[in-house]
């Protein structure tokens, strides 16, 4: 028995102690609120209309992944006085739309940045990733307009004004 216990605390003896976890759920929920705030507030009067809160979480050895959902504009609202839309209106919201794809796109690359800085216990080589998908109106034109939107870059790269640009890779689905 003694000779078994000793062979169990050896075997375990070499395991090592767990690293501590760097990224605090507090940092994500910090994040997670500005980026909240941030589209909403994008381009006033005209902002996104934010369809679900901003969620974040940390993966030890790969990094911060942060994903929401968003519809590009606030469409107008149908009512029995108007229980359906033009063609004039449905070309108007496709083309808002169409414009305020890059201003979404900035605000993400803002966002990662940002993201750099403030997750500090974070280690230089893990990855930040945001993830947009947007919403799409079964009657809408949606040409043109991908239905999700992921950026990421290396936390070390995003903080380097050198390497920032080339660091964020982009990919639309």
């Amino acid at each position: 028995m003694t000779t078994a216990l000793i062979m169990l605390a050896l075997l375990f003896a070499g395991q090592g102690v767990p690293a501590p976890v760097r990224v605090t759920r507090a940092a994500l929920m910090s994040l997670e609120k500005h980026f909240d705030g941030q589209f909403v507030r994008a381009n006033l009067p005209d902002s996104f209309d934010l369809l679900g809160n901003t969620r974040g979480v940390y993966v030890a050895g790969f990094g911060a992944v942060f994903s929401t959902e968003l519809n590009l504009v606030v469409t107008p609202n149908l009512s029995p006085f108007h229980p359906v839309y033009t063609k004039p209106e449905l070309a108007r919201i496709h083309e808002r739309k169409l414009q305020r794809l890059p201003v979404l796109k900035q605000k993400m690359r803002e966002m990662l940045v940002n993201s750099a800085v403030a997750l500090e216990n974070m280690p230089p080589q893990e990855q930040i990733v945001l993830a947009v998908s947007l919403f799409h109106y079964s009657w809408e034109d949606s040409s043109g307009i991908p239905a999700q939107i992921v950026m990421q870059g290396q936390r070390q790269q995003l903080l380097s004004e050198s390497t920032r640009e080339s660091a964020i890779h982009t990919q639309e689905f």
